[in-house]
C-alpha cells in the first residue's frame, strides 16, 4: 500500500479560550491522538500561549492576533494564512479573511446573529454586524469546499439561508467532557437550586425564567435560582431589572473557575435551559453528564441534542416553565428517571467520534480536484 502524502492543514484556533472554545480545544486535543501523518499550524492568539499547547509533534504554534470583523482580520490575518502556504485551513469560526483563495472548512456553529436581535448592544453596531454577517455567511456558503455543522436544525438553518451550502454541510454532533477538573467548594446560598450556566444575551430569554422562579417561591420560599456567568453589560441588565422588580433568591455567581462550576453541577437541584435559540446547547449536556436533572425550551435543536433525556417545556410561557420545574421538585421518581435518562444521552455523545467525522471532512476536501 502506498504510504500517505502528509498535508499541511492550518487550523484557525482564534478562539479557543471563548465561550465556543471548548469546541476547538477538545478537537484539537483528539486529532493529535488520530492523525499522525498530516503536519498542523495551529493559529492561537499570542495572549493564550500557556493556555494551549500541543503534545503532538505533528502540531506546531503560531500566534495571530487579529480581532475578528475587523479589517486587519481581512488584510492582515489573510497575509498570514497565505504565507503558511496550506494544503487546507480550517476556520473553526465564520470570522475569517474572505478573500482567501486556497482549500478551506469552516465551522458554523449557529446563526444566531442573522436569527436574534441583542437589546444589549448598540443598535447601530448591531445591525451593521448582521448585515456584514448575511454576507460572510453567504460567501462562505458559496466559497467553502466543506462546511461543519453541530446539529441538523443548524444544518437546515443554514441551507435555507443558503441553499448552495446543503450537499458541502456536514453535521458532527459536539459533546460534554466532564472530569477534566477537579471540584473546587462553592457556596450554593440554597437548599434547593435551579442553575443556568452562560450569557444573558435576549435569545438565552432568561427574564422568563427568572419569572418561572419567582411564581415557584409561592409553594417553594427556599427554592434559588442560581445564575453562573461573569457579570457583563448583560447580566447587570438583569440583576437591575430584577432589583427593580423586586424579585428574590436569585443568586449571580460572577466570574468564577470551572471547577467551581462544576462544583454547581455536581450540587444544584436541577439545571433549566429556556433558550429561544441555540446551535447546539452545551451547558445542559453537561449537567446531564455531572447528574443533574434538566429541564429545556423546546426551541430550536435542544430536543434534538436532548431528546429523552430531557423534560421540554413552553420557553414562551413563565407559568408552564413553573410547572415543568415543580413536576421534578415534587417527584423524586421523575427526579430520578429524568437523571439516568440525562446520563444515557450525554453518553451518547463523543468528542473523539466528532474528531474523526472532522478529519474524514478534511480528507474529503483535500480531495477534490
Amino acid at each position: 500500500m502506498p504510504k500517505k502524502t502528509a498535508k499541511h492543514i492550518v487550523i484557525d484556533a482564534r478562539g479557543i479560550n471563548t465561550s465556543t472554545g471548548t469546541y476547538t480545544e477538545r478537537l484539537l486535543h483528539y486529532l493529535q491522538k488520530l492523525d499522525k501523518t498530516n503536519r498542523y499550524t495551529v493559529l492561537i492568539p499570542s495572549a493564550d500561549k500557556n493556555f494551549w499547547k500541543p503534545y503532538a509533534k505533528n502540531f506546531s504554534v503560531q500566534f495571530a492576533d487579529y480581532e475578528s470583523y475587523s479589517l486587519n482580520e481581512q488584510l492582515g490575518f489573510r497575509k498570514l494564512v497565505d504565507s503558511l502556504q496550506a494544503d487546507l485551513v480550517h476556520f473553526t469560526m465564520p470570522q475569517q479573511p474572505i478573500l482567501y483563495r486556497g482549500r478551506k472548512v469552516t465551522t458554523i456553529h449557529d446563526l444566531t446573529l442573522l436569527r436574534v436581535y441583542n437589546s444589549h448592544k448598540n443598535f447601530v453596531v448591531f445591525k451593521t454586524k448582521q448585515w456584514v454577517g448575511k454576507f460572510v455567511f453567504k460567501r462562505i456558503a458559496r466559497d467553502n469546499d466543506e462546511i461543519l455543522v453541530p446539529t441538523e436544525f443548524t444544518k437546515n438553518d443554514l441551507v435555507a439561508f443558503a441553499p448552495i451550502a446543503k450537499d458541502k454541510t456536514h453535521v458532527t454532533y459536539e459533546a460534554a467532557d466532564i472530569g477534566q477538573f477537579k471540584l473546587e467548594a462553592y457556596d450554593i446560598p440554597f437548599k434547593k437550586s435551579i442553575v443556568n450556566v452562560g450569557r444573558h444575551s435576549d435569545y438565552k430569554n432568561i427574564v422568563k425564567l427568572a419569572e418561572a422562579h419567582q411564581l415557584l417561591l409561592k409553594k417553594y420560599p427556599d427554592l434559588g435560582l442560581v445564575l453562573v456567568n461573569p457579570k457583563d453589560t448583560a447580566v447587570q441588565t438583569n440583576m437591575q431589572l430584577f432589583k427593580e422588580r423586586g424579585y428574590k433568591n436569585i443568586h449571580f455567581t460572577g466570574k468564577i473557575s470551572k471547577n467551581q462550576r462544576d462544583y454547581i453541577y455536581k450540587h444544584a437541584t436541577m439545571y433549566v435551559t429556556p433558550s429561544l435559540h441555540e446551535g447546539f446547547g452545551l451547558g445542559a449536556l453537561e449537567a446531564m453528564g455531572f447528574g443533574m436533572p434538566v429541564l429545556s425550551s423546546t426551541a430550536s435543536c435542544l430536543p434534538e441534542v436532548y431528546g429523552d433525556g430531557a423534560l421540554f417545556f413552553d420557553p414562551l410561557d413563565a407559568e408552564d416553565i413553573a410547572e415543568k420545574i415543580d413536576m421534578v421538585l415534587s417527584s423524586e421518581k421523575l427526579r430520578k428517571d429524568l437523571i439516568q435518562r440525562g446520563q444515557k444521552r450525554w453518553k451518547w455523545f463523543s468528542w473523539e467520534r466528532m474528531a474523526k467525522e472532522t478529519l474524514a471532512v478534511y480528507q474529503k476536501a483535500l480531495a477534490k480536484d
